[in-house]
């Protein structure tokens, strides 16, 4: 084979990988459009899976639930599908609560480039912990994760030396559950959360 049929082929197998990425992620069922809001089943069903998320992220992270009961709301996505072959994408619904209530419907996205080949799926629940960061949620058009207010991703040497005197000092901390497939990293640098509900 000449070396400019090899690579044609492999131009086109990037090409067909990256569009049945992209293909796979869009009907995920937890992604919404962007501009649009959730009909009342789909708001249902992401209530329904946020509580699950949270109550499994409690019981398997105690100091997850010592950062909820001082958080002043938490913004939980349980769950966000990654997938990239060369191009790779990132989405999925999240539902802000505060006081145990429903206020919002979220979504993240991000889109990357690089070496990168394979799928997962994950959550993230991020504990936004005072008013600077509630304001920064409330009145960006869409939060550029990285800008802004200071987040802290936990991992579980930081979550078990999280005391109360420390929980007041950066503005979110955030933890990523429920890691299941082939694809390495489920960073939040680079992700952008936008308001889809109300």
């Amino acid at each position: 084979m000449k070396p400019t049929t090899k690579i044609m082929k492999l131009t086109n197998i990037t090409i067909l990988l990256s569009f049945a990425v992209a293909l796979a992620l869009i009907p995920c069922g937890c992604v919404t459009d962007p501009g649009a809001g959730l009909g009342s089943n789909n708001a249902a069903q992401a209530d329904a899976a946020a509580t699950a998320a949270l109550q499994n992220l409690y019981a398997s992270r105690p100091a997850a639930k010592a950062l909820g009961s001082k958080a002043k709301a938490i913004l939980i996505f349980p769950d966000v599908v990654k997938a990239g072959f060369l191009w790779g994408g990132e989405l999925g619904n999240g539902v802000l609560r505060q006081n145990g209530k429903t206020v919002g419907y979220y979504n993240i996205t991000a889109a990357s480039y690089g070496l990168q080949a394979g799928l997962q799926s994950f959550g993230y629940a991020l504990f936004l912990m005072n008013d600077s960061a509630m304001a920064y949620l409330n009145n960006t058009g869409g939060w550029q994760v990285g800008v802004g207010p200071s987040i802290v991703v936990m991992d579980e040497g930081m979550a078990r030396s999280i005391s109360t005197t420390t929980l007041l000092q950066n503005d979110i901390y955030a933890f990523v559950f429920d890691q299941s497939g082939l694809m390495a990293g489920a960073g939040l640098q680079g992700s952008k959360i936008t308001r889809v509900g109300p």
